[in-house]
């Protein structure tokens, strides 16, 4: 299920006990709702955060090269983008964590928050029963957002 971010305060309601799963490429925060849905009062149960080293230590090989059969040009393949890769992984275990936590029943309904290349990375590794326990996605990226205003916006109006 997809939200624009301007009705998201009007069409997810975050229960008490659901989770919001904050992330993008680089840094998770998985926040449990303890208060309501009209008064959300989120707390952190886990962050995650992937180390960030230099290209010239994720990766040191020249990109490889090809040479045509008979007299032909050469040319090179295109440079591997490691830190997209690093991304994937992150992003990879990170679903791995919220599958577990859906099969183990700590988490029933999960609300995921996070920019669209994330939401595609996390759609496609996702299991059936992590599917079914995401009631909604967000596309905005709250990873540096403070709690105060992650929870206003998704305050219900009284």
């Amino acid at each position: 299920m997809l939200c624009d971010v301007e009705t998201a305060m009007v069409d997810i309601k975050i229960r008490k006990g659901d989770w919001l799963v904050v992330c993008d490429g680089a840094k998770a925060i998985i926040l449990e709702n303890k208060g309501t849905a009209f008064n959300p009062k989120f707390r952190a149960k886990a962050t995650y955060q992937q180390e960030d080293p230099p290209t010239r230590e994720i990766g040191t090989d020249a990109p490889g090269r090809t040479v045509q059969s008979v007299d032909g040009p050469r040319s090179a393949y295109e440079q591997v983008d490691w830190h997209a890769q690093e991304e994937q992984r992150f992003l990879t275990k990170l679903v791995v964590r919220l599958d577990a936590a859906v099969n183990a029943g700590e988490a029933t309904a999960i609300v995921v928050a996070a920019p669209p290349p994330a939401l595609g990375i996390i759609r496609e590794a996702s299991s059936k029963a992590l599917r079914n326990a995401v009631r909604a996605e967000v596309e905005k990226d709250f990873v540096r957002t403070p709690l105060p205003e992650i929870e206003k916006h998704f305050a219900w109006p009284m």
